[in-house]
């Protein structure tokens, strides 16, 4: 089966190629830059030029878009929302025009408006699912709400399964070092909601959503298990949110960024906890 993965040169694509290559994929790595590593045949190309797209597909299976500019305000908002919508608007059209069947997008927990916001946004209730608003005041988050309602667009045209994987604070290996930093400052990642997902788990998502069939078009968070900080997660809402809802039964470490329909609907389970990683 051969797999297209966009944005290989980023953080959070090379675990992604290296998952689908440890699972007997033939994988076809692309970016705007060549990654630091070559691990899989690459094709430089940029996901703005239609005509480009389609050449980077002809002959795949499915498609992991992982390509965007990242962060928000890091780039003019109009260059962020351009960029990010067309190349995941031009990757479904020729998706579809090739008769490509399966594809996963790299959405974000930047969606919901909470952790890019610059006007105090706190969650409506915790944790955090997937039926929560959506209310992202920037170009990058409202980008990649477009990003899953042309998930929908396209799945109601083709048929084609797009799984809409909303990301956020993707912690690759060296990134535990940081930890010890924050653990004990619970405002300094509130919003983050203390979220955070090891980048080998979120490329497992990426692999079984492409392995499931029947899915539709589907938005799933993916979170670790627990949340980033050395604080209960109780706690955390007292000190940071005191007057959200809670709904449910929070105990310990818990994430406030609900994992339980990936895990339902994949059959996933995050594996890496950053406290295998820290000493503190």
């Amino acid at each position: 089966m051969k797999i297209v993965i966009t944005g290989s040169a980023g953080r959070q694509g090379p675990y992604a190629v290296k998952e689908f290559l440890a699972h007997g994929y033939d994988v076809l790595s692309t970016d705007i830059v060549k990654p630091l590593e070559t691990l899989a045949p690459h094709v430089t190309a940029d996901l703005s030029n239609l005509g480009e797209v389609y050449g980077l597909l002809q002959g795949a299976d499915a498609v992991i878009h992982l390509a965007a500019i990242p962060v928000p305000y890091t780039f003019p908002n109009e260059v962020v929302f351009q960029n990010n919508v067309m190349a995941t608007y031009n990757v479904l059209e020729a998706a579809a025009g090739l008769g490509i069947k399966k594809v996963v997008i790299a959405s974000s927990e930047c969606s919901y408006g909470i952790a890019s916001s610059r006007s105090g946004l706190a969650p409506t209730y915790l944790p955090l699912d997937e039926a929560h608003p959506q209310l992202p005041e920037d170009s990058y988050g409202t980008g990649k709400v477009v990003g899953e309602a042309l998930a929908d667009s396209f799945h109601r045209r083709t048929g084609m399964q797009v799984v809409s994987l909303r990301l956020g604070n993707i912690i690759s290996e060296e990134k535990y070092q940081e930890f010890p930093r924050f653990i004990h400052a619970p405002a300094r990642r509130k919003f983050l909601v203390w979220n955070y997902i090891d980048a080998r788990d979120a490329a497992t998502a990426c692999r079984l959503a492409i392995e499931k069939d029947n899915l539709g078009s589907v938005k799933l968070n993916i979170a670790a298990d627990n949340t980033s900080m050395d604080i209960p997660s109780l706690d955390l809402i007292k000190a940071e949110f005191p007057d959200v809802e809670i709904r449910g039964e929070i105990e310990g470490f818990q994430t406030l960024f609900s994992n339980k329909k990936a895990k339902e609907i994949l059959g996933w389970q995050p594996v890496h906890n950053w406290r295998d990683y820290v000493s503190f």
